[in-house]
């Protein structure tokens, strides 16, 4: 049951992120929209979690802000398998352009999707 539930809340996180980032494209209905947001949570269950270890010492050292990175190139990550999956999710024109705009667009994507999960998080409980 907590799968469903953090699978929605998910979905909820990314549609409002749509919705307000122009950088952060979706092409898709409801259930591509459910399937995105079941990549997003393993990526973010089984890579995260190994990036994250890896990465304590440069975290450290910069107080937290290489987690901003991790998720900016997790979100990049996301998209595309994504695109693997069939799925039309583009940040920054991302896949296939790649550039400083791509970048720009995953840093900003990312902030928003850990301030607009947190607030999801706080009104949808497991």
């Amino acid at each position: 049951m907590g799968f469903i539930i953090g699978t929605i809340a998910t979905a909820i996180t990314f549609a409002i992120v749509i919705y307000l980032l122009p950088q952060i494209d979706f092409g898709g209905d409801v259930v591509s929209l459910i399937i995105l947001a079941v990549i997003a949570g393993l990526v973010n269950g089984l890579i995260k979690p190994v990036i994250k270890i890896f990465s304590f010492p440069l975290t450290m050292m910069t107080f937290g802000l290489f987690g901003l990175i991790i998720n900016a190139a997790l979100l990049l990550l996301i998209a595309v398998v994504a695109d693997i999956a069939g799925i039309d999710f583009t940040v920054g024109g991302f896949p296939p352009d790649f550039g400083l705009p791509t970048i720009v667009a995953a840093l900003i994507g990312g902030i928003a999707i850990t301030i607009v999960g947190s607030i999801v998080n706080m009104v949808v409980h497991d």
